[in-house]
């Protein structure tokens, strides 16, 4: 039972992640002006995060329970450092650049944001599969 715990759990992660990538992200920006979008995005980003992080450290749990050691166990930990990573350092740096105006600066970790989120997801498809 735990282990198929597990499994839903990954699957929650998963499509949070997809539909907050492709469906709330880009639908804010289009019916928000962007002084808006941007008050938007701050208040759902933390949110974003920390469910998805307190999630995965469930599913950690689940696995500590099972006493599973396998790759599976070291991407699902992977994927919750990169979700703390996300949340406790890159939201805020990338913040502080936008409002310090720091263009080049904000555009380099607005981009390894993306990527370590893409990263996420293939490591939780790989999980999956």
């Amino acid at each position: 039972m735990i282990s198929h715990l597990s499994i839903y759990l990954t699957c929650i992660i998963l499509g949070i992640m997809l539909f907050f990538s492709f469906v709330v992200a880009p639908v804010t920006f289009t019916a928000l002006n962007e002084d808006n979008a941007r008050k938007f995005i701050r208040k759902i980003f933390p949110y974003y995060y920390t469910v998805n992080l307190a999630i995965s450290i469930l599913v950690l749990i689940c696995f500590l329970i099972l006493k599973i050691f396998t790759l599976d166990f070291y991407l699902i930990f992977s994927v919750a450092v990169l979700f703390a990573v996300s949340n406790f350092i890159l939201m805020p740096l990338i913040n502080k650049y936008r409002d310090e105006k720091h263009d080049k600066k904000f555009k380099q970790l607005h981009f390894v944001s993306v990527v370590i989120n893409f990263l996420q997801i293939i490591l939780l498809v790989i999980i999956l599969i």
